[in-house]
């Protein structure tokens, strides 16, 4: 039996909420299952580089996910008690990683590293 590596958490906010697991549910089953093999290759192979994996720094890392209609997904996570805590995801429109995405994943991340 194979262990994953880093296993993957969701953030929960201080009134339970799973902001990520919520994102992923308003998704379609195909992209669902995309950005969930992805998160898994994560989990299994870490440390993992691109195309799949790219650290945003601050502690922020990103998996990339290529999802339906040509459109590009991003689940942000950091590395904390040998756990991948996954604290915000998106679907890409442009080029570069919107800011306020960063500084919400972020947040989070101080959040629950206090």
């Amino acid at each position: 039996m194979v262990l994953k590596k880093l296993p993957a958490v969701f953030y929960a906010t201080p009134s339970e909420k799973e902001p990520v697991r919520e994102w992923l549910k308003d998704l379609n089953e195909k992209d669902r299952r995309m950005i969930g093999q992805d998160i898994a290759t994560a989990e299994y192979g870490w440390p993992v580089g691109m195309p799949l994996c790219r650290s945003l720094g601050k502690g922020l890392f990103e998996i990339r996910s290529n999802i339906s209609s040509g459109r590009i997904a991003r689940v942000v996570f950091a590395v904390l008690d040998e756990q991948m805590v996954l604290l915000h995801a998106f679907v890409k429109k442009t080029q570069k990683t919107p800011k306020a995405d960063l500084e919400l994943a972020l947040k989070r991340l101080k959040e629950i590293a206090s």
